[in-house]
């Protein structure tokens, strides 16, 4: 089939084993707090865990129920997975009473009324209000529940040495190392786009969720159990219609096939109007505001995608501005929900899974990807959302369909290459192992974990039960973990850092807050790179 990704990856002669050792990775994972009764936690970020503000590792996302941990940029799969272990441990020991963290993708028990999700709190200082009302924006557009969706991101870059014998190696049109750079990671996000139908049936975890999660919202759903909405066959329904959706952004046109026209597409959607957000209102009655703006976007971060480039941001730099001052410096792969059955959200095969899949992107051709390419690749990643694990289904190629099975055993066996030549630098067999696990998968859809989730749900009686026992032991996993006591004396003192940190920006305000949105409404581009 004339598919880009499925021409088969050859390691080339200049790709010297040892380039592959300069790799750094990190995770952030998402998890809500739930209460002992099965709801979505009411009580406060905890104090010991420090500000959600500024610590560097533990905050919130869009509810202060929804923790968010995050590892630093690491030297290995192990060590990342380690570090996120550390930070779990030190959670667990935190938490409030009766709380522990919900293992599943999809939320657990939410009220009724979806008012009582709390939105994510971060002080008294400006910044910290901009960040709870870019949350509240959130609710209004696109409502609550669908923020409370957790997942895992896989932030990964490649060394400079493996850039800079690249780029020797070959012609090319590119002036500097740098747009060299961009464009291969560009590469790179297209062929992981291209695969996203793949990274659905491998990684889904969410066939299935709470009924009150859809209050109020029509839906294809099948009743599993009492409580419990699915579809046979699916994969992962929060990569579907009920996951983060967004109708204006269909409209923005942002491609991935240069930096140029990405920063300009970002720019654009966070300029322009949208009539809807407009019918909103900007402020309440009392003149406080209740969105950031009525644009398509309020700030870049809204934009959903499953892959971003990303640059470290430096004060008062948007995403966008860090990216065309300074380049692409690693990409983040967002397509992965939680493998519940991991106390931390995700296991060694999955990391190293990820990794190959990156390198094989990489290296591989990739033609620009426009909107008619786009649209049918998001036509697969809709069919192995609702129905992935059906062994009939087909997948739609360029020049036809093709059995989705025998199209994933290819793109693994296209793989090969990669996990070779990551296994001969780190040592070991792990990537070629992770391999080995995703074949059987695609093999058995029985041996996916969406199928697993699913048995499990029955047997357990429904999707909250079922997430609460695995809950509870993790919890307990966690808690008897031996967390070295300078690990544990370095988090606390990481949380104690954070809160005068905070108390350091409340003091520092010179305008109120209305004033402060005024500017940035004024400003847009002026994005803090901490809004998020």
């Amino acid at each position: 089939m004339n598919d880009p990704v499925s021409m088969g990856t050859t390691v080339p002669d200049w790709l010297q084993p040892q380039m592959l050792l300069g790799m750094r990775r990190g995770m952030e994972r998402e998890t809500l707090r739930m209460q002992a009764n099965g709801f979505i936690a009411k009580t406060p970020h905890p104090l010991g865990l420090g500000s959600a503000l500024t610590h560097p590792h533990i905050t919130t996302d869009y509810s202060e129920a929804l923790l968010e941990l995050i590892t630093p940029p690491l030297e290995t799969p192990q060590a990342a997975l380690r570090f996120m272990r550390d930070l779990h441990a030190e959670v667990v020991q935190q938490l409030p009473m009766g709380e522990t963290l919900w293992p599943l993708s999809m939320p657990c028990l939410l009220d009724q009324d979806e008012e009582a999700i709390p939105l994510a709190q971060y002080g008294s200082s400006n910044l910290g209000k901009f960040k709870t009302l870019y949350r509240h924006g959130l609710g209004l557009r696109y409502g609550r529940r669908m923020q409370t969706i957790a997942g895992l991101h896989y932030n990964l870059s490649f060394s400079q040495e493996l850039f800079t014998a690249w780029y020797a190696s070959q012609a090319h049109n590119e002036a500097t190392l740098q747009d060299f750079i961009n464009a291969r990671y560009f590469g790179l996000i297209r062929n992981f786009i291209r695969l996203t139908p793949l990274v659905i049936y491998l990684l889904g975890a969410s066939p299935a969720a709470c009924a009150c999660f859809l209050t109020g919202r029509q839906h294809h759903l099948q009743p599993l159990i009492k409580g419990t909405l699915h579809l046979p066959k699916a994969t992962a329904l929060r990569m579907g219609k009920f996951g983060y959706q967004n109708s204006a952004q269909r409209q923005l046109g942002i491609h991935y096939n240069n930096l140029n026209d990405y920063v300009t597409g970002m720019r654009r959607a966070i300029g322009t109007h949208y009539p809807e957000f407009t019918a909103l209102g900007l402020d309440d009655a009392d003149g406080q505001p209740i969105q950031i703006n009525d644009h398509v976007l309020q700030i870049e971060n809204e934009y959903y995608s499953m892959v971003r480039p990303k640059q470290i941001g430096q004060a008062g730099e948007s995403p966008a501005q860090a990216l065309a001052n300074r380049g692409i410096a690693y990409v983040e792969l967002r397509a992965v929900d939680l493998d519940p059955y991991s106390d931390i959200g995700i296991g060694l095969d999955t990391a190293c899974f990820l990794e190959v899949l990156a390198l094989s992107a990489l290296l591989e051709p990739s033609p620009p990807l426009y909107f008619g390419e786009e649209e049918r690749i998001a036509r697969n990643q809709t069919r192995m959302v609702d129905d992935g694990r059906n062994p009939e289904v087909m997948i739609e190629l360029a020049d036809g369909e093709q059995r989705f099975g025998e199209w994933a055993l290819a793109q693994l066996q296209r793989m090969q290459g990669a996990a070779d030549v990551l296994d001969q630098a780190y040592g070991g067999s792990n990537y070629r192992d992770a391999l080995c696990v995703m074949r059987k998968r695609v093999q058995d859809p029985d041996q996916t974990l969406s199928a697993r989730i699913l048995a499990d749900t029955l047997a357990a009686q429904g999707s909250w039960r079922f997430g609460h026992e695995l809950a509870v032991k993790h919890a307990a996993q966690l808690l008897q973990y031996p967390l070295d006591a300078d690990t544990h004396q370095h988090f606390a003192a990481l949380a104690a850092q954070s809160l005068t940190d905070q108390a350091r920006l409340e003091a520092s305000d010179q305008i109120s807050f209305v004033e402060y949105v005024q500017h940035y409404r004024g400003e847009p581009a002026l994005s803090e790179s901490l809004t998020g």
